[in-house]
Formats: structure tokens, C-alpha cells, sequence
């Protein structure tokens, strides 16, 4: 286990439960609120049958066998379920990976209301330093919905060259051991990055279109984004216990996928967005933000294209959010080993779940993954 190695399996199991002991972290304040308790109920989900390749065994040896280190389920607002791989603990903080992308855009929709920034905004009117790149012309609404024509090609992690393997060592997620990397930071980069198709084009997954997301957030604010994000959003939700997030030697926050929060603390973030914005009776984000993720939407659907998980034609994304079916009201955060957060609005459900894979990316574990979320769904009804 090294600062070089530990987002790496097997060492991934470790280093996910103690990032700021590998990586340069900064804190996210809970506040001083109080905390938001959660109530608990047996339903009997631990011996649920779960068939899988045509065996059947109980869901918790299933989650041992999706490489799960834990797994919250929320029902009418109440845990139903609460499991830990040995060497988790509730208080623990895990890596969430591509769910921080989910979380960093429900900030963005606090700034909206707050009538701060507006989906329409162009990126270079918020940051003069991206004027005269080839950011010009793109707009907030290109970032949530990933159809920016920034060239970030992700899609090969076993290419050492691919961006989603560069972006290890520019955000800060790994010591850096390379002398030919495109930047030194995460700020130049996004200068540099060139274009390869029009804004507002076709879908493209590329989660440097978040870290832009969270400069325009601290740009118009002010305010740096990991205490941005706590005094808008993590202060009001009644969490535990402090979220934190990496950032790199110029301490650039990694939103797109360096936040560490506890698995209850992920679950209330869910159970929140289940009730349109409010927990514990307090709005913590505009109902009508958390609405644009309820229904069909033709266009988006249109450039979506097939994705490979998604189990609907009606699938799309939107506000960096994976919407599963809009109409009903379903819609997930994703994160690669393994994360999820799953909103389920007609069993009133969430599932929060960490993992960590063996591989980065997984087609055989991501459908084991939703074969448990389906078991757990048709119990709860």
C-alpha cells in the first residue's frame, strides 16, 4: 500500500476507508446542527433470496460477492437495512468516486435558486480565465448534462495514456511518479483541453466537465469549493459527521470524483432528494431543482444513446444524475469499483452502496449490482 497504488485493487479495499492518510484532502464542514436521526425497522431484508447465473442465496452473501463494503437501504424513511464488510465501520469515511459528480450538481442547483448562476450561463462569463479556450460557447447546462465537446476520452482505463487515468495524477488522487503529464494542475489543464465535437452535441461521459462545474461554483462565489459545498448544502443536511474531498497542489477540489463521505451520511444525502429537498423538516435544496430529474425527456433521450447499464429506453442523463426513468421517478448516482446512490420514488426507496471491485469497471458485478437492487426493490413492494 503507497500514495502511488492504493486506488488500485486489492488495495482499494483499504485505501477507499482512509484517503486522507493517502491523498491531500481538505474538510467538509457538517456544521454545528444537529443531526438528523434515522430511525430503524427489520423487514428481513438480510435473507431475501437473490438468483444470480442460476444460483440463489441470501442478499448478504450476494453483497459479499459484488465486492460490497457497505450497503444502507432507506424505506419510508427508515433504515431498513445497514451492512458493513469486515474493516467498515458506520463512522467511516468512504471514496465515492463518480457519485461526487451527483452531489457537486445539487449545489450547483442551490446557486440557481439562490439566483446566482443560471443553466444557461456561459462557463467563460463566470470565469474570465477560461476566455479566448475552447470553453467558449459552453454553457452550465452542457456540463450537467455531460454535452460538452471537450475533448476527455475515458473510456479505457487500461490505457495509461487515456484521461481517466491521467486525471489520477493532475487531481491529486495519487502521488505523482509521471514527468509528462499534459499539466501540473487541474486548473491549467482545463485551459489546455481542446475541443473534438460542438457544444451541445450528443451525450459524452466526461467528468472533467464537473471539476469546471465546481470552479464556476467558487468563481461566482468567492468562496472555495469544499467550504462552498459545506455551507450550502452539507451544514443543512444533518449529517454526522464531516464529508471531506481531494484537491491537488493548487487545491483544486476533485468534484468530479474525490468526495468521502460515511454510508449514512450518503443515505441521508438520498433520502433528502426522495423528499423533493427537505429532511427533517428543514428545505435543504429547491424543490424544483430536484424536479427537473422527474420525466421523459425526448431530447435528452435522443443523444443519450445506449449505454450498456441502463436496463430502459427511456434512460438519459441529466444534471449529472443517470435517470433511469424519469416518469417514474427513478434515478441513480454512479461511481466506478462500485459506487451507487439510488433514488426510488415508487417503492420510496434509496440504496447507497459502496464497493470495491476488482476491476474499475465491471459489466458482470454492475449486473449482479442491479439483480440486488431489483431483489431489495420487489420486497420492500
Amino acid at each position: 500500500m503507497t500514495p502511488e497504488n492504493w486506488i488500485e485493487p486489492p488495495f482499494n479495499r483499504w485505501g477507499f476507508l482512509h484517503v486522507r492518510e493517502l491523498a491531500r484532502t481538505a474538510r467538509i464542514s457538517r456544521g454545528d446542527g444537529s443531526v438528523h436521526e434515522l430511525e430503524s425497522a427489520d423487514v428481513g431484508l438480510e435473507d431475501v433470496p437473490v438468483t444470480f447465473e442460476g444460483e440463489t442465496v441470501a442478499l448478504t452473501e450476494a453483497l459479499h460477492r459484488a465486492w460490497t463494503d457497505g450497503c444502507c437501504v432507506i424505506h419510508d424513511g427508515r433504515i431498513v437495512l445497514e451492512h458493513y464488510v469486515d474493516g467498515m465501520a458506520p463512522d467511516d469515511t468512504h471514496l465515492l468516486m463518480s457519485v461526487s459528480k451527483s452531489l457537486t450538481a445539487t449545489l450547483v442547483g442551490v446557486l440557481v435558486e439562490d439566483g446566482l448562476l443560471a443553466p444557461d450561463d456561459l462557463v467563460t462569463d463566470r470565469v474570465a480565465a477560461l476566455r479566448g479556450t475552447a470553453w467558449e460557447g459552453c454553457t452550465l447546462q452542457h456540463l450537467l448534462d455531460m454535452r460538452a465537446g471537450t475533448r476527455f476520452e475515458e473510456e479505457d482505463y487500461e490505457d495509461p495514456d487515456s484521461d481517466g487515468v491521467l486525471i489520477d495524477e493532475i487531481s491529486g488522487y495519487r502521488t505523482r511518479t509521471r514527468s509528462d503529464l499534459p499539466a501540473t494542475d487541474t486548473y491549467s489543464w482545463i485551459r489546455l483541453l481542446p475541443n473534438d465535437g460542438a457544444h451541445g452535441g450528443p451525450f459524452k461521459y466526461r467528468s472533467i466537465l464537473t471539476d469546471v462545474l465546481a470552479w464556476v461554483a467558487a468563481e461566482t462565489t468567492g468562496t472555495r469549493f469544499p467550504d462552498l459545498f459545506a455551507q450550502r448544502l452539507w451544514s443543512r443536511l444533518g449529517a454526522e459527521r464531516d464529508a471531506e474531498i481531494i484537491v491537488d497542489e493548487a487545491g483544486f477540489a476533485a468534484a468530479e470524483g474525490g468526495m468521502c463521505t460515511t454510508l449514512r451520511d450518503l443515505a441521508r444525502f438520498g433520502l433528502m432528494h426522495l423528499q423533493n429537498g427537505v429532511l427533517g423538516g428543514r428545505r435543504v435544496v429547491p424543490e424544483a431543482w430536484i424536479a427537473r430529474l422527474e420525466g421523459r425527456d425526448d431530447e435528452l433521450v435522443s443523444v443519450f444513446g445506449r449505454q450498456g447499464f441502463d436496463t430502459s429506453p427511456e434512460a438519459f442523463y441529466h444534471d449529472q444524475w443517470w435517470v433511469l426513468d424519469g416518469d417514474a421517478g427513478i434515478y441513480s448516482g454512479l461511481g466506478i469499483f462500485g459506487q451507487q446512490l439510488l433514488i426510488h420514488r415508487p417503492s420510496r426507496t434509496v440504496i447507497a452502496k459502496f464497493s470495491t471491485w476488482p476491476t474499475r469497471s465491471d459489466e458482470r458485478l454492475q449486473r449482479l449490482g442491479e439483480v440486488i437492487n431489483l431483489a431489495v426493490l420487489a420486497h420492500l413492494g
